[in-house]
């Protein structure tokens, strides 16, 4: 049957949706379900907008001809992504860890796309649907792939790389995220190191920070491996200044570049030189590298720097999580600039840990005379001075009446509380 669905997928042309809203002339459809939906539901709507085949597993005699029933559609979606796969013999590169992912990668795409046809995870595309999806948009012009993969419970990250069977792993760090999910940072640390064992197990290579600590203590075989950091590794460097975006310094193997950089905080320096070890193991020249690295710019409000006409804000408001808010805030109170104010949402599946974890915030602030509003129902209901209001509608008539001038903001919290409505209303 995987035989049959593999060669229906190469008459279609490789075009795959699993969404009846993107359905296109001739594609296959994947009706996988949910808690909340059942796309064998929409199956016929499919054949009708013009799917050539669909892949459902109820039965549904009305369109045999055109349809595979299998016995479950996501891991039919799955183990065809992986079938897919291994038809190519080029290198392919996962990248898993608490924060950064997603810069890294986007980083690592503008470097190998200098010298290779570089197949990249669109967007955040880097769970068991999202990494299937992007393995099958694979094709004979492709000399690398760069696979994001993403977690929020044990046993993920060895699912996904048992999908893409990467032969470099990239961790960029392991730090709190998902603890609902987790239960501990120890289950996080375990989770991300399925990527490290499954590399070892292929005799593959790990891309890893010398300078995390949780890292150099689990990751046991460094020579076999290719490390970066402040000061030691294949790659190093350090930041140099701030203009906000930042500019640092690399030292490659055949000598030291500055770089200004669109990128936003210090904590970027690594994912910058994860970017530019990957460049160097590929042999792409330093000079090169360098150049798309300067040439790279955040969007889709990831550490995206916008000057409105009154101020600078810091759109980071895709994800949130302790360890990424801390460096964010970090970051923001070492630029030089004055009046600095950190609009925050909500740090959403934290469990049991997350009114402690937002308390933590709330203290760094104090402590680092940084002026702030608090979105969301957590960040409600903690004692403390900031202004807080329960959802995003209730700040955006407090920012238009507060009329911030000359300002640096931070805006930050998890996807579910919705700050892009700050900046989609241009109020700052």
């Amino acid at each position: 049957m995987l035989e049959e669905i593999y060669q229906a997928f190469l008459s279609c042309n490789q075009n795959v949706t699993t969404d009846t809203r993107k359905i296109s002339e001739g594609c296959i459809f994947f009706a996988l379900k949910g808690p909340n939906f059942n796309g064998n539901k929409f199956a016929s709507d499919a054949i009708q907008k013009g799917a050539a085949y669909v892949v459902i597993d109820e039965e549904n005699i009305e369109f045999e001809d055109k349809s595979f029933l299998v016995q479950d559609v996501l891991t039919t979606l799955q183990k065809l992504s992986n079938y897919h796969r291994r038809q190519f013999e080029i290198p392919v590169i996962g990248i898993t860890g608490t924060n950064g992912k997603t810069t890294t990668k986007e980083l690592i795409g503008e470097v190998l796309k200098a010298k290779y046809n570089t197949l990249i995870t669109e967007g955040n595309l880097n769970n068991h649907i999202g990494v299937p999806l992007t393995l099958l948009r694979l094709n004979k012009d492709h000399e690398m792939a760069v696979i994001e993969m993403g977690a929020s419970k044990r046993g993920d990250i060895k699912e996904l790389v048992e999908i893409a069977d990467p032969d470099y792993g990239i961790i960029t760090n392991i730090g709190k995220a998902h603890l609902e999910g987790f239960g501990s940072t120890e289950t996080i640390k375990k989770t991300k190191m399925e990527m490290y064992d499954y590399i070892l197990n292929k005799d593959g290579k790990i891309i890893y920070n010398l300078d995390d600590s949780i890292l150099t203590e689990v990751i046991n075989q460094p020579e076999n491996h290719f490390g970066y950091g402040h000061s030691s590794g294949h790659v190093s460097g350090k930041v140099i200044d701030f203009h906000p975006t930042i500019e640092v310094e690399i030292s490659y193997r055949d000598g030291k570049q500055n770089i200004k950089t669109a990128l936003l905080g210090d904590f970027n320096l690594y994912n910058i030189l994860c970017a530019a070890t990957i460049g160097e193991i590929f042999h792409i020249k330093s000079e090169i590298i360098s150049k798309s690295l300067e040439s790279y710019t955040p969007s889709n409000h990831r550490s995206q720097l916008i000057k409105t006409k009154t101020n600078i804000v810091i759109a980071d408001c895709y994800n949130a999580n302790p360890t990424s808010t801390l460096a964010a805030l970090q970051s923001l109170s070492s630029m030089k600039v004055e009046n600095k104010v950190a609009i925050l949402g909500d740090m959403l599946e934290l469990g049991e840990n997350e009114e402690v974890e937002h308390q933590n915030i709330v203290q760094f602030m104090n402590e680092n005379n940084i002026s702030g509003l608090l979105v969301g129902g957590i960040f409600s209901n903690l004692k403390c001075n900031f202004p807080t209001f329960e959802k995003v509608e209730f700040i955006l008539p407090y920012l238009k009446n507060m009329r911030y001038e000359n300002c640096t903001i931070l805006i930050k919290g998890s996807r579910g509380i919705k700050l892009e409505k700050i900046i989609e209303n241009q109020i700052l």
